[in-house]
């Protein structure tokens, strides 16, 4: 076998094993939207019928029972100002440590994403208390500070990462023209990286978009997200597997379009700096 026939090979074993890969990961999300349109009948038939007649039943009985657009809303709103809030915050805060670092600014990080592992259930009661004595109970203020906390070590991290990645002599250079701070970091550093911090806002967006314990806990139908409405499809009866998939397939669907909207941001944000 001559080398450009070994490294065809490879491409087609590595293409063959990619598109396995991607069909496993696709499988669930086509399965999802394919129970969608079953009658509750077909989605239990055993065995699974691909083959069947579909309906909108589903979603008519959706919009019936509750107002989709109110909790999609809620989502959108809480999402996006979460993600906005932590932003301002992280970009300040990895700019100090990625260019101005201590003996110290280690150990901070580390303590940041050491936070992650604690279980929230540990600290639902104070949070509820803290909550509830603000009246900030089924409230979307609440959602966002507490998705913005839980979010930011991640998003200092990855931001962190970025600004690393950034020659100094580029700032310096900025400096020795004059360039104050505000400017340096609005007309140097943030373009510079807009591909990282791109990825980054996509990353916590869809963290924010599918957070369900806070929500389940903190909001009962004011504030309450897409993954409250989904959570209200499980009932003492059981799952209603038809009504379930429709009502998780018209919530995920905007963050899936979302996503595939800003692939190649992503993609670019989660490569930048690899090549010098």
């Amino acid at each position: 076998m001559t080398l450009q026939q070994s490294r065809r090979l490879q491409s087609l074993v590595l293409g063959c094993l990619a598109w396995a890969v991607a069909i496993l990961v696709f499988f669930p999300i086509f399965w999802m939207v394919l129970t969608s349109f079953k009658s509750e009948i077909d989605a239990f038939a055993t065995p699974p019928q691909f083959i069947f007649t579909p309906t909108l039943e589903n979603y008519l009985h959706i919009q019936e029972r509750s107002d989709y657009l109110h909790f999609a809303w809620n989502s959108v709103l809480i999402s996006f100002s979460a993600t906005a809030l932590c932003m301002l915050i992280a970009v300040p805060a990895a700019y100090s440590m990625a260019f101005y670092e201590t003996k110290r600014t280690k150990q901070t990080l580390l303590w940041m994403l050491s936070t992650k592992m604690l279980p929230p259930v540990g600290v639902l009661m104070p949070i509820y208390l803290l909550a509830k004595g603000a009246g900030l109970l089924d409230s979307r203020v609440a959602l966002i500070v507490i998705y913005t906390l839980i979010n930011l070590p991640i998003v200092v991290w990855m931001v962190y990462t970025y600004f690393k990645d950034i020659p100094r002599e580029i700032l310096e250079a900025a400096r020795l023209d004059g360039a104050t701070l505000g400017q340096e970091m609005l007309r140097v550093l943030l373009p510079i990286s807009k591909g990282g911090l791109a990825s980054t806002v996509l990353l916590s967006l869809i963290l924010c978009w599918n957070e369900a314990f806070w929500s389940l806990n903190l909001t009962s139908s004011g504030a309450a997200p897409l993954t409250a409405l989904i959570a209200s499809y499980s009932s003492p009866e059981g799952l209603f597997w038809a009504k379930l998939s429709a009502v998780s397939t018209l919530a995920c669907a905007p963050i899936l379009i979302f996503g595939w909207i800003s692939q190649k941001q992503l993609v670019r944000g989660l490569s930048f700096g690899a090549v010098k």
